[in-house]
Order: C-alpha cells, then sequence, then structure tokens
C-alpha cells in the first residue's frame, strides 16, 4: 500500500511542476499571509496492532499561499504551513468482552496516552474553483509533509510496573516504555474545504484534511519489535489570510 501511495505522489508532483512549468492560462502573482489554527485525532499504525482510540491533539502556525495563474476556471497556488502540532495515540485498553481493564494496584480502568509534538511543513499544491475576489472558492489542495519531533510525554493513571496485561485483549504493550526512535516523520497530506474572500479583509478558509505518515516512529527492521509505526492524523483547520500584494 505504502508503495502505491508512493507513486500517486511522485505521479502529483509531476503533474504540479508540468502544470507550472506550461504557464498556458493567465498569470496571477498574487502573495497572502496568515495564521491557521485547528484540531487534530491521530492515531499510529502499529505492527503488531494496538487497539486505540483517536488521540485529541491540536495544531497551530503561519500559512503562506502563492497563487500563480488561472487555468480555464481553475486556480492554481502553492500554499505552505509553518505549525507546532500535538499528536500520538491513546490507547484502548479492553479484555475479551470489550470491558475496560481494572489496574487491580488503583482500582479503576486503565489509560495510556502518548503525546508527541512536533514542528510541521507541510508544502501542498492548492487548486481551487469559484469566485477569485469576493465570494467563496472551493478547493483541493495534496502534497507532501515534513515534521521534526520536539519531545514527548505520557499520562497514564498507573504504574507501568503494575499494569494488568492478564485481562488484556491486545496484549501488545511494548510501546508503553519505548522512547520515539525516528524524530523525523515525513508523509503526504490532502484536504478538501472552503475559501470565502472579503474585500479588504482577507481569506477565510475552512478545510478537513487527512494525513498518512510514510515514515515509523520506531525502527522497522527484522531485530526491531514493530514493522510499522506510522502516524495517521485528521485535521480540522481554520486558516485567515491577508493579501500582500
Amino acid at each position: 500500500m505504502i508503495k502505491t501511495i508512493r507513486k500517486a505522489f511522485l505521479a502529483l508532483l509531476l503533474l504540479v511542476a508540468t502544470g507550472v512549468s506550461a504557464q498556458v492560462g493567465d498569470h496571477r502573482n498574487d502573495f497572502a499571509l496568515g495564521v491557521n489554527g485547528g484540531y487534530v485525532m491521530s492515531s499510529v499504525g502499529f505492527v503488531p496492532k494496538v487497539t486505540q482510540v483517536q488521540h485529541p491533539g491540536f495544531t497551530a502556525g503561519l500559512s503562506f499561499k502563492y497563487t500563480c495563474e488561472k487555468y480555464f476556471k481553475t486556480y492554481c497556488s502553492v500554499y505552505a504551513e509553518l505549525n507546532y502540532a500535538r499528536i500520538g495515540w491513546k490507547e484502548s485498553i479492553l479484555d475479551v468482552k470489550d470491558q475496560p481493564v481494572i489496574n487491580p494496584v488503583t482500582g479503576v480502568a486503565e489509560a495510556y496516552q502518548r503525546d508527541i509534538n512536533y514542528i510541521q511543513l507541510p508544502v501542498f499544491a492548492h487548486l481551487a474553483w469559484g469566485k477569485e475576489r469576493k465570494g467563496l472558492q472551493f478547493f483541493f489542495q495534496a502534497g507532501p509533509q515534513f515534521g521534526y519531533m520536539l519531545g514527548e510525554s505520557t499520562k497514564t493513571n498507573f504504574a507501568l510496573a503494575d499494569r494488568n496485561t492478564t485481562d488484556r485483549a491486545n496484549q501488545t504493550c511494548a510501546q508503553d516504555t519505548m522512547a520515539v526512535e525516528n524524530k523525523f516523520d515525513y508523509g503526504i497530506a490532502a484536504g478538501l474545504g472552503v475559501e470565502w474572500s472579503i474585500p479588504r479583509a482577507g481569506h477565510l478558509l475552512l478545510e478537513g484534511r487527512y494525513y498518512y505518515g510514510l515514515g515509523n516512529i520506531y525502527g522497522d527492521s527484522k531485530r526491531d519489535y514493530f514493522a510499522r509505526s506510522n502516524h495517521s492524523n485528521i485535521v480540522v483547520k481554520l486558516t485567515w489570510l491577508f493579501d500582500l500584494n
């Protein structure tokens, strides 16, 4: 599956490069700068499997948009962000009857969450249709995303030495004591959204985005415990852009 995604991503980059070099449409030279913020639901694709629910997190940062061409009814732009994001995973610790596992020491249901903080740089080909200066546009954007881990922290309500592994339906728990090994993260992201342009006030963008990591947070050799450990994020984001020219 990862090889197929990589091929599709390379095809998208080739298409964007061809379109930019061709310059067969009406030229634009519009640059906008702004801020963004949003809510992130994340998980990690572990193999062997770790049962999870969506990890709640957030993202915020700067946004940049350069509109370079109108091709028929399509507005072509390059869109990028520089963000701080808190993502990770949150475990669903259940027994074979899908009931919460009770810790024998604390007497409460066991809970475990790992928060991982990143600086992220997504760079997208941005295609939009609709009103250019005033009104609504619908857009699609896709491209690579790169990230670098700043730090991590764990939230749990039990001592790891006292965890109840006997009653767990999912016995995979090596990740609970493993620090992230690969700080650099990369993958592809794509989103759909709407942009509301207001004369002299700027542009308000509302977007839903999905990110699929192509790298792993842990080693994936035959000697390592996990064969795969990649990020997966669903993002709902609001952006405000201001025209600079």
